[in-house]
């Protein structure tokens, strides 16, 4: 019996990448809300066997200009303290700090390209274990805390708050372990603002996802599918 998997969308090339075919051999049917083109509110938050959130170029402390921001929270508020298994990636997992009670806020400062982790026990001896090592990618300005009640997983220089878990079931990462090398270049233009404002020459970020693609491919697939086989129902 096929599962249920809702995603939503903030700008179109950021969307499940490499973790849609873990999902469809899983057993779920995956459907995509796009925010602010699709009626969050039709979207039953309690429903949906896994809901996931995905990145975007705004921050959740854009929320006064972009009210589908608002409406993300409060959904993820009630699923949430339902402990529905949830997932949220960048922005994503931003929302979802928010939702949780946590602060998020502007770091000052861009991480953009490829990089490890640096785990703590907890990410090392979970899920998070299969990117040990791995360079993945991170394409952020912003932060959040980690929110009560839930563990810290890991961490990088330049931002502390890598990753976090509240239960089995949900689990927000502030990177893309998602990002499907072979369809960078979308990223590499649909942000090429952000890229030209922050210094950062999309040749270098290329060669990267060129070189570092593969294994991130592999190891955040296995991450994955050790989190979904994880989860409680």
């Amino acid at each position: 019996m096929l599962k249920t998997a809702v995603a939503i969308r903030h700008v179109a090339f950021e969307d499940l990448g490499t973790f849609a075919p873990v999902l469809t051999a899983a057993g779920y049917k995956v459907h995509y809300y796009d925010a602010g083109v699709d009626d969050l509110w039709t979207l039953d938050p309690l429903k949906t066997d896994l809901l996931i959130v995905l990145g975007g170029p705004v921050g959740v402390y854009d929320a006064a200009r972009y009210p589908v921001l608002t409406e993300e929270t409060e959904l993820l508020r009630t699923r949430l303290a339902a402990g529905r298994p949830t997932l949220g990636l960048c922005l994503g997992a931003q929302l979802m700090a928010a939702a949780l009670g946590a602060r998020v806020q502007a770091t000052g400062r861009k991480e953009i390209g490829f990089s490890a982790l640096t785990l703590t026990d907890a990410g090392r001896y979970g899920p998070l274990g299969q990117l040990d090592g791995i360079p993945v990618l991170h394409w952020h300005g912003d932060m959040f805390d980690i929110p009560d009640g839930a563990v810290r997983l890991a961490g990088t220089p330049l931002c502390a708050n890598q990753g976090f878990a509240l239960g089995p079931n949900v689990l927000g990462l502030q990177f893309h372990p998602e990002a499907d090398a072979a369809r960078f270049e979308q990223w590499l233009i649909g942000h090429a603002a952000e890229l030209e404002g922050a210094g950062i020459d999309p040749r270098t970020l290329r060669d990267q996802a060129e070189w570092r693609g593969a294994a991130l491919r592999q190891a955040g697939q296995a991450m994955l599918t050790d989190w979904l086989a994880g989860l409680q129902r």
